[in-house]
């Protein structure tokens, strides 16, 4: 399996798939994920002609679980890492939720002479955390109980959690015990420690300013159902701060939306990256 080795030693995963030649776009996934939970996407837009590229986050899936080092900053460095050694241009990047914090973090960080464009769904800038500042954001409390749902019954808490992150509790929904499994799986494969410790990363990390940096055409795609990451407290305002921001809200969307709504986004997505109009974007 491919690996990339960060300035520390960690081993970060990855997965590159389609001609080299092709214009790549890069996948960023979700806490407490993998890449695999963008698989959907990879074999689609693969199909499509594109090289598609996602890796597992440090101490997330295949990759190394490190003690030190799990955080937004060397995330964006172990990314930065990787689109170089593999000499990435014309970029796409597609972040979920905590994974569009890395890539809001990376193109504030290390800016967009790679990337042409960027995708972020159900992404968790601009900050998550309810504040004097932040009335919208959730309290802490919540992620205190993530925390410890996580130290208690690692197994059972994420099964739980795709009860509210697909909209499975719903009337209507249609719930997939695959889809949880898979979830489930996805979680317990990566180390505990890195994961309790990205819990602050995604909600307590404020991307404000990397937002403002960021100079190429960003599609905001965000469920107005979303139970994890409220739509009010991060999209309605991430998209306010970019400079070329174009917002797609998704009426009843879940917070899994790419796996839920696999067609509708995908189409989405291709449109955005081929110069297209997104049908109901903002």
């Amino acid at each position: 399996m491919p690996y990339v080795t960060a300035k520390d030693g960690a081993q970060i995963f990855y997965k590159d798939w389609g001609p080299k030649t092709a214009q790549p776009i890069l996948f960023s996934h979700g806490w407490p994920l993998s890449s695999d939970d963008w698989d959907k996407q990879m074999v689609f837009f693969g199909e499509q002609g594109f090289r598609v590229i996602a890796h597992d986050r440090r101490s997330h899936g295949r990759s190394m679980q490190t003690w030190d080092g799990n955080n937004m900053d060397q995330y964006a460095e172990d990314l930065a890492g990787l689109i170089d050694t593999l000499d990435l241009k014309n970029l796409t990047m597609i972040g979920h939720s905590t994974g569009g914090g890395e890539v809001t973090h990376y193109l504030g960080r290390y800016g967009t002479a790679r990337v042409s464009k960027a995708v972020l769904l159900g992404a968790v800038p601009p900050l998550m955390l309810k504040t004097a500042n932040n009335p919208e954001g959730t309290p802490i409390e919540a992620f205190d109980g993530i925390r410890a749902g996580t130290r208690a019954d690692r197994s059972q808490f994420y099964y739980d959690l795709t009860t509210p992150f697909y909209g499975y509790n719903r009337p209507g929904a249609k719930p997939s015990e695959g889809q949880r499994e898979s979830f489930r799986l996805q979680g317990l494969l990566g180390g505990i420690k890195g994961q309790l410790d990205c819990v602050h990363e995604f909600s307590e990390v404020d991307y404000t300013e990397d937002l403002r940096k960021i100079d190429i055409p960003v599609l905001v795609a965000h469920g107005d159902d979303d139970q994890i990451v409220p739509l009010k407290a991060s999209a309605l305002k991430s998209v306010k701060l970019l400079k070329q921001g174009t917002l797609k809200v998704y009426p009843g969307g879940c917070h899994g939306f790419a796996a839920t709504n696999t067609d509708e986004f995908n189409a989405d997505v291709l449109n955005f990256i081929q110069g297209r109009k997104v049908e109901g974007a903002d």
